[in-house]
């Protein structure tokens, strides 16, 4: 009967028997059939057919099918553009009584285009571009001409505009030639030299610096296709009720229609690269919108939280660009919370359960039998977990709703004998993620709450409780996590890193949390372009460590001034040195930009080279230093050549004589190579990937587990490495390139005399890791 009933309104047998599939459709677009065959009577034309699948597809609150489908159904609505105006009008007027004459306006209800309107508009849009049209004639875009004949007659018939375009366009041109009939050529685009190309904007420190396509720009406005402050019911699946727009009325009154987020972290362990993009997303879509973003500690779990988990957090924060509006917790808000637990609980909304935690664990467990309790009984129970009556495990408050993932009746508090850092002893109950965030986030008046897509299997307990308690509802939008390959971030596992040994702590440059990834010497401009490349997703992005990398050298080379070093160093003797003492040399801070700076280095009769850099027989290809082969020395305008290679008693190569000849008179070699002399001892730590494969953590490519995964050669010290003088005044994350091999921060572990620096990225990407 429903198959026959929807083709008979026009819809193919195949798209009938995939609407018969959908059940809340199929039953939607039945009732609209059967409404406007009582009007019309059995036989429905095609058009009809079509607004009615429409209407019942498209209509987000099925409540007003009926009055839809009355105007459809008495020929008010005879058009997809009407259809269209009159849902969305609908869509932004959830509350009843509707203003019938407004809704008619807005959908063009009763206006009549004649066909002397149609003609004068086209004939206007024609004679504006009569010139470009005798020029380029049917090559000229007739798109341009339709959409503003439209333009100015919103409700007009499409297709009797292109009609009357088509006709007096005609008239004009009269019929086409075969020059008319040929494809017009195509314009070649002249091509932009390299250094021309149009640079795209990135998020630097939190402003605008240069690169692909901005984080600021992928979130500022209309980018998103989020709701605007104050219009929480356009949103898919905001739960509208009769006090919804007095709400979000009190709502814009208090906010003045700012934009307003959170990033609302647990203090329980070190933020990872993955918050990183969270941090960039919730304080980015306030800062590209004009708006604030609160950071607000979710400290509800007691037993894990740590002073030095809330500095770390907020020193991140700061340190990735970005000012948090206010610094809140969610226990700011503890007393509030309770209140509405028990106001929960007088509406009928939550009780006390005293089902054991096992039993309520997965996806199916059983009914609570105590879901039914009287509300004075939950009431005095309630009370009694307040005062400590229970143990823990013994009593929790649930609350009465099925979630998305089909979780039932989520628990909004437990019992907790453990003192909170902020609120001592007062509590002994705590209210759980589920309780607490969305309320957290009503009483904060957030526009937009930004979580990650695990989350979304919360979104209607979100709506859920704040509707339950008529308190002003925020949206929740969720985006993809970030994942990195070659690591772990659970801090359970970090823990155990920790605790076997395997890393030093939560900082280690190995890992990738952002106080590791700052003691690398990862500056913040990095992560945050990082973060905009990876963009605002839906679906989980995972990506290798070597794009970070990229980013970080990017930024490096820009910020990063130039120095010498030599991690192993070998003796050079200039015999026939040119003065009785050390020379200066000037180097450039930056040497493709020598306006940023110079700084001076001691040339002396000693120099040390790499070890690397000498070989007594130069094979074919090597180009540098060998006996009858000279070098460069960089920046000091001389040459060196060997004389004599004095080796110990092993054979090994311990010093080289040479002597110097200046640049401007010699041969040019085939190489010049950096080299340090009256140098700086430090040590220098060389890091590689602490896992050996992409998911450590995956058993099918791990059957042994992350810890049976570490790379042996994740970390290699050179302790007697030497540095130019240039760098003693420097400061803990101070960055250097050193030329010819990498980028390097100063550790905080550096002391007087004796300076310890990390390898950030080599200069260039390994191809073995890409």
């Amino acid at each position: 009967e429903a198959l026959g009933l929807f083709t008979g309104i026009g819809l193919s047998e195949a798209k009938a028997r995939e609407t018969l599939r959908n059940g809340a459709l199929s039953a939607l677009l039945r009732r609209a059939v059967l409404q406007a065959r009582s009007a019309l009577g059995p036989a429905l034309d095609k058009a009809t057919g079509t607004l009615l699948y429409n209407a019942a597809a498209r209509l987000k609150d099925p409540k007003h099918l009926g009055f839809l489908v009355g105007y459809i159904a008495r020929r008010e609505i005879l058009t997809d553009l009407q259809l269209s105006a009159a849902l969305e009008y609908l869509r932004s007027h959830p509350c009843e009584p509707l203003d019938v004459a407004d809704f008619e306006r807005a959908c063009g209800v009763g206006v009549c285009i004649t066909p002397e309107q149609i003609e004068e508009a086209v004939e206007a849009v024609i004679s504006k571009h009569r010139a470009e049209l005798l020029a380029e004639r049917y090559h000229f875009n007739m798109g341009l001409l339709m959409g503003e004949a439209r333009s100015q007659l919103r409700w007009a018939d499409g297709k009797t505009i292109k009609n009357e375009v088509d006709l007096q366009v005609l008239h004009l041109l009269g019929p086409k030639t075969e020059a008319d009939l040929e494809k017009k050529p195509k314009v070649a685009k002249a091509r932009l030299a390299p250094a021309e190309k149009q640079k795209v904007a990135v998020v630097e420190n939190g402003d605008m610096g240069t690169e692909t396509k901005s984080l600021l720009e992928q979130l500022r406005g209309e980018a998103l296709k989020f709701h605007k402050p104050g219009e929480n019911y356009k949103t898919e699946g905001y739960v509208v009720t009769p006090n919804t727009m007095a709400l979000l009325k009190q709502h814009l009154a208090i906010t003045g229609g700012q934009v307003r987020t959170r990033f609302p972290p647990e203090p329980n362990g070190i933020l990872h690269i993955g918050h990183a993009k969270a941090i960039n997303f919730n304080f980015g879509y306030a800062k590209a919108n004009g708006g604030v973003c609160f950071l607000r500690y979710d400290d509800t779990n007691p037993e894990k939280e740590e002073e030095k988990y809330f500095t770390a957090i907020r020193e991140m924060v700061e340190w990735l660009g970005y000012q948090p509006y206010a610094v809140t917790h969610a226990s700011d808000y503890f007393d509030q919370l309770y209140t509405w637990a028990l106001e929960l609980i007088r509406r009928g909304q939550a009780y006390v359960c005293h089902q054991k935690v096992e039993e309520i664990k997965g996806h199916n467990p059983p009914p609570s039998p105590w879901r039914d309790r009287p509300v004075e009984e939950s009431l005095l129970l309630f009370e009694d977990m307040r005062k400590g009556k229970f143990g823990e495990g013994e009593a929790t408050l649930r609350m009465k709703l099925v979630m998305e993932d089909g979780k039932m009746d989520p628990v909004a508090y437990r019992v907790k004998f453990t003192p909170h850092h902020r609120t001592g002893d007062k509590w002994c109950i705590y209210p759980t993620y589920d309780y607490t965030h969305c309320l957290c986030d009503s009483i904060e008046h957030i526009t937009h709450s930004l979580c990650t897509k695990e989350f979304q299997a919360r979104r209607s307990s979100y709506f859920w409780l704040c509707n339950a308690l008529d308190v002003y509802c925020p949206v929740q939008w969720e985006y993809g996590r970030l994942n990195l390959l070659y690591t772990v971030v659970s801090k359970r596992k970090i823990i155990r890193l920790v605790e076997t040994g395997a890393v030093r702590d939560w900082d280690d440059p190995r890992l990738f949390t952002l106080t590791a990834l700052r003691r690398r010497g990862f500056p913040p401009e990095a992560i945050n372009n990082f973060c905009a490349r990876v963009g605002v997703t839906v679906a989980q992005a995972t990506m290798e460590p070597h794009l970070l990398e990229a980013c970080a050298r990017e930024v490096l080379n820009e910020q990063a001034p130039r120095a010498m070093a030599v991690l192993e160093p070998l003796k050079v003797t200039i015999t026939n040195f040119p003065a009785p003492k050390a020379l200066e040399v000037l180097v450039p801070n930056f040497p493709a930009d020598e306006s940023r700076g110079f700084h001076k280095v001691p040339f002396h009769q000693t120099v040390y080279i790499e070890e690397t850099d000498f070989r007594e027989e130069a094979d074919k290809g090597y180009k540098r230093l060998a006996p009858g082969q000279p070098v460069g020395l960089r920046h000091t305008g001389y040459i060196i050549t060997v004389q004599n290679v004095i080796k110990d008693v092993s054979g090994r190569v311990i010093e080289l004589e040479v002597t110097c000849t200046k640049s401007d008179v010699a041969e040019k070699p085939k190489a010049f190579i950096h080299w340090v002399s009256v140098p700086l001892a430090c040590e220098v730590r060389l890091y590689e990937r602490l896992f050996l494969h992409k998911n450590p953590e995956d058993p099918s490519e791990v059957p042994g587990g992350f810890l049976s995964d570490l790379n042996p050669d994740s970390l290699r010290v050179v302790h007697n490495a030497l540095v130019d003088s240039s760098v003693c005044s420097a400061r803990p994350f101070d960055k250097f390139q050193f030329e010819r091999l990498g980028y390097f921060s100063v550790d905080p572990d550096s002391e007087e005399g004796k300076m310890v620096f990390n390898r950030t990225v080599t200069l260039k990407e390994d191809p073995g890791k890409a």
